[in-house]
Formats: structure tokens, sequence, C-alpha cells
């Protein structure tokens, strides 16, 4: 008889999203004269469609592959050498220089972020702020790592900062975050990476939405702080970015100067360490979807893009606007797709999930799936139709 990883008892029995699926579907096959009504603003999935470049690249680089001279097969593990450069000049447009060989194209921001607990060992100690996205805290749990967390209230706006009185080794930081929404400045994260070289710990960035950031002068990546790239693993990906929830790309940059010292005095490079694993257990992202990337990332493809980020934050400026004529106080909505905000009536995130479903046919997103400090709190998403947005709105404003 197999031995089984028993760590997977201390994760909850469902994983969240696919909680709120299986109630919306009990409650849609309960009332099935409703069912129609249902508007979906929980999952962070997109509704518009891909960009005409990013389409136009797809069926170019299709014909590509039905010629002999120009088909492609299996390619390099790390990702196509002109996709890695494009996604290099991206940070470069923005004002941060990074190495192309520093770059690792994936089909997911989530599978990078999970997968990378493989290259420490288990007696590390986790930190991750509460509320927080759930793969953070599932893949450590499901490989046995000891998990400590800070504290995301609305006293510190939801930005938990270092406390030089806990010691970590791995250190999780998403900003824009999900699910509040809510954006580090530059100078909260120079504090997390002073702390983060004192401790000679490392932070894994998430920056899956900073192409939502409209505030001058808020980083779009940690290595816009000094000293980042000593200390930082980031992620990010086009899933909100270009519309690529079903098309699946993403990035990982792991800096050649995150080398460290282990026993016997030998020295690692987490660069190479990553490498090794992805030429191990990933074969690679499709050619057509890199092909696409990487004109996606080019200029007129991102401005094609950043029109449709201004299509879903005029849904997340209609959400806030109903929250603060009711009275209702949030986070997010400004920088992010995701607007946070305290479950009205005292209600705990599940029971306001259920009534909103069943006297609005609004699905949202309850907080107590992000942690314990969401207990009380309820995520709605911005990155619906500007038809089904108002109309939710319409329906939230009179239920309230």
């Amino acid at each position: 008889m197999p031995k089984l990883n028993e760590n997977y008892l201390n994760v909850q029995d469902s994983y969240l999203f696919a909680e709120i699926a299986r109630r919306v579907k009990a409650y849609e096959e309960q009332y099935p004269d409703k069912a129609e009504d249902v508007i979906r603003l929980g999952i962070g999935d997109v509704t518009r469609p891909l960009t005409k470049t990013a389409a136009a690249s797809l069926h170019e680089a299709v014909d590509m592959q039905t010629s002999q001279e120009t088909f492609r097969g299996y390619g390099p593990e790390q990702g196509y050498g002109f996709v890695r450069e494009a996604v290099a000049e991206y940070y470069r447009r923005n004002g941060i220089t990074v190495d192309a060989e520093e770059v690792f194209i994936s089909d997911g921001a989530k599978s990078d972020t999970g997968n990378i607990t493989e290259l420490f060992a288990k007696d590390n100690v986790i930190l991750v702020p509460d509320p927080v996205y759930p793969v953070y805290v599932d893949t450590n749990t499901m490989d046995g790592k000891h998990i400590i967390y800070m504290n995301g209230t609305e006293d510190n706006d939801f930005l938990p900062m270092p406390d030089d009185s806990v010691k970590a080794d791995i250190i999780y930081l998403c900003s824009p975050n999900n699910p509040t929404g809510a954006c580090y400045n530059k100078e909260q994260l120079q504090a997390w990476v002073d702390y983060a070289l004192k401790n000679e710990a490392v932070i894994l960035f998430d920056s899956a939405y900073e192409a939502f950031i409209s505030e001058p002068g808020l980083p779009r990546s940690i290595y816009a702080v000094e000293g980042a790239e000593k200390c930082a693993v980031e992620f990010c990906s086009l899933s909100k970015t270009a519309g690529f929830t079903g098309t699946r790309f993403s990035y990982t940059v792991v800096p050649k100067e995150l080398v460290f010292t282990v026993s016997n005095g030998r020295q690692m490079s987490l660069r190479d360490m990553w490498n090794r694993r992805q030429s191990t257990k990933f074969n690679g992202t499709p050619y057509i979807i890199q092909y696409a990337a990487a004109a996606v990332l080019s200029g007129e493809g991102m401005k094609e893009c950043m029109e449709n980020i201004s299509y879903y934050m005029k849904n997340a400026r209609m959400i806030a606007e109903t929250l603060r004529r009711k009275g209702i106080s949030f986070t997010g909505g400004v920088n992010s797709p995701y607007i946070w905000f305290k479950c009205p009536k005292g209600m705990e995130s599940w029971e306001f999930f259920d009534y909103l479903l069943q006297n609005a046919q609004i699905v949202g997103t309850p907080g107590a799936g992000f942690g314990v400090n969401g207990k009380n709190h309820f995520r709605l998403t911005s990155l619906g139709t500007h038809e089904k947005t108002k109309e939710a709105m319409e329906r939230f404003e009179k239920l309230f």
C-alpha cells in the first residue's frame, strides 16, 4: 500500500472557487427560472475577447505550423529567445532593467507560484498575508511547510508591513493585491526588501495585476525598488493584462544574483535550480502562444490591452460609486479590477454570498476563502461587461 502525502488532510476539502461553483449550480437547479438572471462577478475571469494583435498573431503562428519550413515542435523549456527578450523590453519601457536570461516563460503565474515551492526545503518558515490568494497557502500546506501570517486589516489598509520580531525565510507579496485590490507604494516595498535582505529571506512577488496600476509613482514591479534583485523572484502573466485566461501565458523573473551558500560551503543559484526544475518537469509553453504574447507585449499590442483595461476599470468605478452611495467601506477598484468591501448588516462572508445570490442573483467571492481576516468581507470583480455590471449594481442598490 503506498504512503500518501498526509499534508493534504490539512487543506480545505474544496478549493474556494470550486465551492462557489457548487453553490451556484445548486441554486440554479433549485430555481431554474432564475438561472439566466445570475450575474457572475466572482471569479476573476475576463469577458473581453482577445485583441486584434493577439488574434492576428495566433492565426499567423498557426499558419507557420502548417509549413515544413516554419513548423516548430518542442521548444526550449525556458521559452523562446524572442519572447523572453520581448518581456525584458516590456520591463525596460517601464524603467526597469531585467536580463532576458532571467526570464522564464510558463503557462500561468498560478502554476509557477505553486511550483517554485519545490526549490525550498520543508523547514523554511513561510510568511503570507491574510487575506491572501489561496494558492500560496495551499501549495505550502500540501508540501508540509510551516506558515505564519501577517495581518491585513482595515487599520493598515490591507497592506501589512514587516515586523522585526517575526523571522521568515520565504515571503509572499501580491501588489496590486488579490483579493483586496490594495497596492503598496515604493517606500512600503522598500521596507519589505530591506527586511528580506536583513533576514536573508526571499520575496516571492506576484505582480499579475501590474498593468492595472493607474496612480503615478506606484511601482509595477518589485525591481523598481533598490536591492530587490538580490532577494526577490517576480511572477506575472497576461491573463488579465491581455485576456489570456484561456490562452495561458506567464513569465517568472529569477535574478542571477539570487545565489545562496548551502552545506559544505557550496553555492546554489536559484535561477539555475529553477532552470533545472523546468527542464525536467515542463515541456514549454506552445509556440503559437509565445508568438502571440510577444506581439501583445509590443507597443501597439499593449495599447490595445490598455483599452480593455480601461473598459474594466469603468466597471470598477461603477461598483465603487454604488458602495459609496450605500455607505459601505471598501478597498481597491483604482489600481486593481477587484473591489473588497465589508459585508452589510454584520453578515459573515459566506452568509452574505448566499444572501446576495438568493435575493439579487449576483455571484461574488466570500472573503473567508482568502483567510481569517476576510471573514466579514467580500470581493467583487470588475472584469464583466458594462451591461451586466450595471444591472448587478442596480440590483445591489435596490437590495440595500
